[in-house]
């Protein structure tokens, strides 16, 4: 491995999909002191597609072939299907690997916790790419919260929507429990992430789960009831098959609210091809875009913080080199797993799950 302080820090790529290529790649090659060495992919398309996006990137066929090689390497990131998370991980820490994996990191909290007690017997860091935790609506709310500006919260409202009536398909819509697919475990990781990060564990969770759209197998429009601990209500949904798109958040305090639409224009950003440069504006949401806050008799715009996605990688680096915390940990990113196991076992129920 390379020698703290010194040269970049080697990173190995494993997958080239919407996730290592839009997402995963742009931001490894945007953060100061890291390197993007090797892109796992055996698709002869996707590997153009990276020589071309990434000048002298080198190539594998497997991820078998970086555990022969982890002396040359200084991290693993998996952007690879989800039922490879575990088993991807697992080999990876156990040749020595720091880890970065795409949410979600496990099907079962169980096993999220196995890979952070494997990753902690090992000395090694693990860390989940909960990159929602850095949209810009949500970094504004989170500085709103910390400011007590709108009083003691007592219900978060939070919505992924969209409208797609015809299904893609592929393993993300598969019903093959196997591939970890659907919404619970894709929109519904960020979803609950986001929640627990502003409001603490949860200890009661219902959910209703539904198939709606023909020739799908996969759940496309759900919606999870979180209580809290410390006594908030989360209310989440997440849809394939929203005509009318909702609110991104609305939240309800005692002084006042907050409510926002749209997305952060990061994720739109990097599928346009356009990437973070250190130094320029990045993650930045225009004037019309701003939610607002305060009560209907009071009113006022609020604006929004940039959204700031490079932030997680400079986290990673900085981690790897001083050993500081990692920006997610494995435990978060098994929490937020446990609240997705206890709503699919509500939703088949009709009845509350206490955790």
């Amino acid at each position: 491995m390379s020698t703290p302080g010194t040269a970049p820090l080697r990173v190995a790529l494993v997958g080239y999909g919407p996730a290592g290529s839009f997402f995963h790649a742009p931001l490894i090659a945007a953060t100061p002191g890291l390197v993007l060495d090797t892109i796992v992919t055996g698709n002869s398309d996707r590997r153009a597609q990276a020589a071309a996006e990434h000048p002298g990137v080198a190539f594998a066929g497997t991820a078998e072939e970086l555990w022969a090689r982890a002396g040359e390497l200084d991290l693993v990131v998996l952007a690879s299907p989800n039922r490879t998370h575990v088993p991807l991980a697992t080999a990876a820490l156990e040749a020595g690997l720091p880890v970065v994996v795409d949410k979600p990191l496990a099907a079962t909290a169980a096993e999220a916790r196995e890979l952070a007690a494997l990753a902690e017997r090992r000395g090694l860091l693990l860390t989940v790419f909960h990159n929602r935790r850095w949209d810009s609506d949500f970094r504004t709310l989170r500085a709103l919260l910390e400011r007590s500006e709108l009083g003691e919260v007592h219900r978060f409202e939070s919505r992924f929507e969209r409208w797609r009536p015809q299904p893609k398909g592929g393993w993300r819509e598969s019903g093959d429990p196997a591939e970890i697919g659907g919404l619970l475990y894709d929109l519904g990781s960020h979803l609950v992430d986001q929640a627990l990060t502003l409001f603490g564990p949860a200890r009661l969770v219902y959910a209703e789960s539904d198939v709606r759209r023909p020739g799908a197998a996969a759940d496309d429009d759900d919606f999870i009831a979180i209580t809290h601990a410390g006594g908030v209500r989360s209310h989440l949904w997440m849809s394939a098959t929203t005509a009318r798109i909702g609110p991104r958040f609305r939240v309800l305090g005692s002084t006042g609210g907050y409510v926002t639409y749209g997305l952060d224009p990061q994720e739109a950003a990097l599928r346009e091809g356009l990437r973070p440069v250190e130094g320029t504006a990045w993650g930045a949401e225009p004037e019309s875009a701003w939610g607002t806050a305060g009560t209907d008799e009071n009113v006022r715009p609020v604006p929004s913080l940039p959204g700031d996605y490079p932030a997680f990688y400079a986290a990673v680096a900085t981690a790897l080199r001083e050993g500081t915390p990692p920006p997610v940990t494995a435990l978060e990113a098994a929490a937020a797993i446990e609240v997705i196991e206890a709503a699919g076992q509500s939703a088949r129920t009709g009845l509350a799950v206490a955790l």
